[in-house]
């Protein structure tokens, strides 16, 4: 059984640039110009649904795509229904109008994420609550055939040292609203091989992007890498230097991919087969704008190692991630070290790795990793927990997840 070594440290070594290129150049001016209030940003509204993504030759494209449908429809973009062309509409967009929510936005083609300046700030980000906690009975899981290994044993999770830009950097918190309120995920930056040393890849659990079989798209997706550098108490964040609180700025996705499993078998519930394919990557820009890359303004991304060995087969993983719930509040990065063991929510579909561990929700699609080669290695993301918080199961990442990050990484590679 091969031993994996210590999960190491990353420093941030910022460097030179890279930027996603907009259909038009008047049309990337217009925008920054109309950023400065509400009325002006339902004013973009329009251009910014049906070019929320640049497709690899530069050219707009219509959203985000499942595993399998991730390609632009004939006929070009779309605006899809319900989504806010005027000041009114734009106002419901952001309070929560998620009227007909489940049917405009639960295809593929349907995400939409106009970047609405300073909706996320630091105020805002300290009362978003954990995202949707998919908790599982231990009677859910299946049983026979060595498809279930036994419960682990809890592990207390332990705090990540400060400031988190020099021992995780490619960890940060991901924002985004969804019918309940704005909530919160956990999110890593991830290596684009298309794009070596410049990638605006972000890895994530499918349910922290979208709901699964019975929703659609969540709204307002931003990254925020090293949130809360300094781990000030959650009652302080609201108060605490932007510096200190979003260090690289907030990143906007302007495409997603999940699994088509995901969309169509996911709960964001409970725990079910298709948590087997819980997983997406967000391909993000900064909010403000600028050359870089996202891998380049923070100096770190994790590598992803697709068709990794089986839980049975690893010695160790850590499990990073920003829990939200109580007893903790959302403010501090927390980590998990324990042996993986498998488990498999359905028959037929792959076994999840799992471990021990007391996060809560708001650790959703934060990454399991392991040291190879001397690298940070990204295996699996947190997707479900049991009821009493006392493991996390994260999905396997074969060919279904690999196949997911190749269309992504496609879709931006001439860029």
């Amino acid at each position: 059984m091969p031993s994996i070594p210590p999960v190491p440290s990353i420093p941030s070594t910022p460097s030179a640039s890279q930027e996603c290129r907009r259909p038009a150049a008047g049309a990337g001016r217009a925008r920054s110009r109309r950023r400065t209030g509400l009325a002006a940003a339902a004013a973009a509204v329009l251009l910014a649904v049906t070019a929320t993504a640049c497709g690899p030759d530069g050219n707009a494209a219509s959203g985000a795509g499942s595993s399998a449908a991730g390609e632009q429809k004939a006929g070009g973009p779309r605006l899809p229904d319900g989504a806010p062309t005027s000041l009114d509409d734009l106002k419901k967009w952001q309070d929560g109008g998620w009227n007909n929510w489940e049917k405009w936005a639960h295809k593929a083609q349907d995400f939409a994420n106009p970047i609405i300046k300073d909706h996320w700030k630091a105020d805002r980000m300290a009362q978003a609550q954990a995202a949707p906690d998919v908790g599982v009975r231990a009677s859910e899981a299946v049983g026979g055939s060595g498809a279930t290994d036994p419960e682990p044993r809890p592990i207390n999770a332990e705090e990540v040292a400060r400031p988190y830009h020099r021992n995780m950097a490619p960890v940060g918190k991901i924002f985004f609203d969804s019918p309940k309120g704005p909530m919160v995920c956990s999110g890593t930056i991830v290596e684009d091989p298309a794009h070596p040393g410049k990638s605006n890849l972000v890895w994530t659990a499918g349910h922290c992007v979208h709901s699964g079989r019975q929703g659609g798209w969540m709204r307002n997706i931003v990254f925020v890498p090293s949130y809360n550098d300094h781990g000030v108490p959650m009652s302080q964040v609201g108060t605490a230097p932007t510096e200190q609180v979003t260090p690289y700025g907030r990143f906007w996705a302007d495409w997603i991919t999940t699994s088509g499993e995901w969309i169509d078998m996911g709960s964001s519930s409970s725990g079910n087969g298709g948590s087997a394919y819980d997983f997406a990557v967000l391909h993000v820009r900064p909010e403000n704008g600028g050359g870089k890359s996202l891998q380049e303004t923070v100096g770190a991304a994790a590598q992803v190692w697709f068709n990794a060995p089986h839980a049975d087969r690893i010695s160790s993983v850590k499990a990073f991630g920003y829990p939200a719930a109580p007893p903790y509040d959302g403010a501090r990065m927390m980590a998990c070290l324990d042996r993986p063991g498998r488990l498999t929510m359905q028959q037929g579909t792959p076994a999840m790795d799992r471990i021990g561990c007391t996060m809560t929700g708001g650790t959703s699609g934060g990454g399991w990793f392991v040291g190879r080669g001397g690298k940070l290695t990204l295996i699996s993301n947190t997707s479900i927990s049991s009821n009493a918080h006392t493991w996390l199961a994260g999905p396997y990442l074969g060919p279904e997840a690999q196949r997911v990050f190749n269309t992504i990484s496609a879709k931006f590679a001439g860029q």
